[in-house]
């Protein structure tokens, strides 16, 4: 048996759900978060070069944020706490284009995402906190980045935000603009 379940998610090519095995007992825990032999048997052949982790209370909502150059494939997951991510196709040709998958990821289930260069992505925090961890297959380039609205109409999120509450964003994420055709990617 393998260490991981790998299955794509929907209709969108790219984005994965990982279960990694986790073997407990009365002590503990203990489980690989990744494994480069395994996720290249499952078609995922990809080098992370850089880990990434925050941590954010309940509201927070980060995001959807992309690079223009030095797209990012990443490799997400909830280190405590629980959130609602999301991964936005913003490939030029594909069949999926501006079209989102939603996922919530958990401490609990040790749950994680794999999103793929030309996506969009962010997150919304459901827990009291959360600790978000991810790796990276190319570097943070502040130069690139960008982002599009969390909100756009156009895209149609359906974050789980509880009526009458208002998302906790940064002042950047405020002013991302909405989702338009001309995005352009060097990946």
């Amino acid at each position: 048996m393998g260490k991981f379940q790998i299955e794509k998610c929907g209709e969108i090519d790219g984005l994965y759900l990982i279960q990694p095995t986790v073997f407990g007992d009365s002590r503990g825990y203990f489980m690989e978060t990744y494994n480069y032999e395994e996720f290249k048997e499952a078609g995922l052949d990809m080098v992370f070069v850089q880990d990434n982790q925050s941590s954010s209370t309940k509201g927070v909502l980060r995001g959807l944020h992309y690079q223009k150059k030095h797209t990012q494939g990443k490799l997400v997951r909830v280190l405590s706490g629980e959130v609602f991510d999301v991964a936005v196709d913003i490939r030029k040709g594909s069949k999926t284009y501006g079209k989102w998958f939603g996922v919530t990821l958990s401490a609990e289930k040790k749950n994680m995402f794999y999103i793929p260069e030309g996506f969009a992505h962010g997150f919304y925090v459901l827990s009291d906190t959360a600790e978000f961890a991810y790796k990276c297959t190319d570097f943070y380039d502040p130069s690139s980045e960008a982002g599009i609205k969390w909100d756009d109409p156009a895209i149609g999120v359906e974050w789980p935000i509880l009526d009458g509450t208002t998302p906790n964003i940064s002042e950047k994420d405020g002013k991302h603009p909405a989702f338009t055709n001309d995005i352009t990617l060097d990946y």
